[in-house]
């Protein structure tokens, strides 16, 4: 087992350490190896608790030794700086919280930490989380494990790294626009956007800032395989106490569970955002094996929601979302302005509700192009040169933004790679609140 750790699925590590096949301080030993050994050229785990993991490790042996199960016992990981672990500095990638030391642990992280899971220690993320790209004064910039002159992705930018490149085998990200998507489509690695409010946000905000989470945010797990973002979505997906009170989660179960079963929408194209020929074309094969599998496959319906007019309600409401924190500003999104996009935004959700009556699921590019060399930190100047035209960098918020604006899940999976070898990622699209049938699809379409 600690032959194959870095490609190992956290399905099988913790399968042989409740087999007692592997020690939870052998395998943090082999994770701290391999983080020291590979992660200098990448920078992708820059928080590092490798002290504290050794205890936990110790710890959860003793557990295991006396029969003790849970679903991540002796499962070494990481999470996004983004998340308040308890003792470590969490600082959004900005100067000004560089000292700040979380005191107590978000939700989801002790809800990890509650099933077993051993922190190792905290991945990289841009300022503030507003980025494709993960480089931040503090810490400096996250390579691509396969090309340093290219970008993981962002905001889970460190964390889709470590997964892609052996470190870890699973990792705790955030999303708001495609952070845990495109990260994963980037990196050949999987990642699932949970359906708006299905984990507590609580402890993933800037420091100093406490509360409810923001709208259309969510938090989430990276993985190897699908199976294990089920594992983990398992373990994080709850009501926050005050709820649990009165609320206990019931997710529907997945709709089917054979390809051929399933009524599919195929998406290739949208009015605001271009798309890569190769993706297009890894899309549109991946939509003929699904007819030879014998699903149903459509690939344009009357039911789809205007894209542009959605992408617009999105940036309505995205940005006095992303401006949260900073000093009043004289063009400041006013209070019957927010209403009304939230009004906008609930109509859209209908639509969408209606669609998945129809349907079971949409696929759909997770971004527009694959992993880009890295881009000047001055957004203004940046463009993405798709099919030889050169298009705006902020363009491409329109395809995290459809699954995003309707709180809808949307699991992103590897379909193939380009020529030059670089991953290929679709986002699997559910029915709000149904998880499991995005990542139930997501799986079986994994081995066609």
């Amino acid at each position: 087992m600690l032959e194959s750790y870095a490609t190992s699925t956290a399905t099988a590590l913790v399968s042989a350490l409740a087999a007692r096949e592997i020690s939870a301080v052998e395998l943090t030993a082999a994770a701290i190896e391999h983080i020291e050994r590979l992660d200098p050229p990448i920078n992708a785990v820059v928080v590092r608790d490798f002290e504290r993991a050794r205890e936990a490790a110790r710890g959860a042996d003793v557990a295991l030794a006396r029969g003790e199960r849970s679903p991540l016992l002796g499962l070494p990981m990481t999470v996004k700086e983004a998340h308040n672990v308890a003792g470590l500095a969490t600082t959004w990638g900005s100067p000004e919280f560089k000292d700040w030391i979380a005191p107590a642990d978000s939700v989801g992280v002790a809800r990890l930490k509650a099933a077993g899971a051993i922190i190792l220690g905290k991945t990289n993320v841009p300022p503030f989380l507003a980025d494709w790209q993960s480089a931040n004064p503090i810490y400096g910039r996250t390579n691509h494990p396969l090309d340093p002159t290219r970008t993981p992705g962002g905001s889970s930018g460190g964390g889709a790294a470590a997964l892609a490149a052996g470190m870890v085998p699973l990792e705790f990200g955030s999303d708001i626009g495609g952070s845990i998507r495109v990260p994963a489509a980037f990196c050949g690695v999987c990642g699932h956007k949970p359906s708006f409010e299905l984990i507590p946000q609580r402890g993933h905000a800037p420091p100093g800032v406490e509360g409810a989470g923001v709208d259309l945010g969510v938090v989430g797990p990276l993985a190897r395989s699908v199976a294990d973002l089920e594992l983990a979505l398992s373990v994080l997906a709850g009501p926050d106490e005050d709820r649990a009170v009165g609320y206990r989660l019931q997710l529907p179960p997945l709709r089917h569970a054979r390809l051929a079963d399933y009524r599919v929408l195929v998406l290739d194209t949208h009015p605001i955002a271009a798309t890569d020929s190769e993706i297009r074309s890894a899309i549109a094969d991946l939509a003929s094996r699904l007819d030879a599998a014998g699903g149903d496959v459509a690939r344009q319906s009357e039911l789809l929601p205007d894209l542009a007019e959605a992408h617009g309600a999105y940036l309505a409401i995205l940005g006095p979302i992303m401006s949260r924190g900073a000093p009043p500003q004289p063009n400041a999104t006013s209070a019957h302005a927010w209403m009304q996009a939230l009004d906008v935004q609930w109509a859209f959700r209908r639509q969408w509700a209606a669609l998945f009556k129809a349907f079971d699921v949409v696929v759909a590019p997770a971004f527009g192009v694959v992993a880009f060399e890295h881009q000047t930190a001055d957004f203004q100047a940046r463009t993405l040169t798709i099919n030889g035209r050169v298009t705006l960098y902020m363009d491409q918020l329109a395809w995290p933004a459809i699954a995003t604006l309707a709180n809808l899940p949307a699991t992103s999976v590897p379909i193939g790679a380009t020529k030059a070898g670089l991953p290929i990622g679709v986002q699997v699209i559910g029915p709000y609140l149904e998880d499991l049938t995005a990542l139930g699809f997501a799986r079986l379409i994994g081995d066609l």
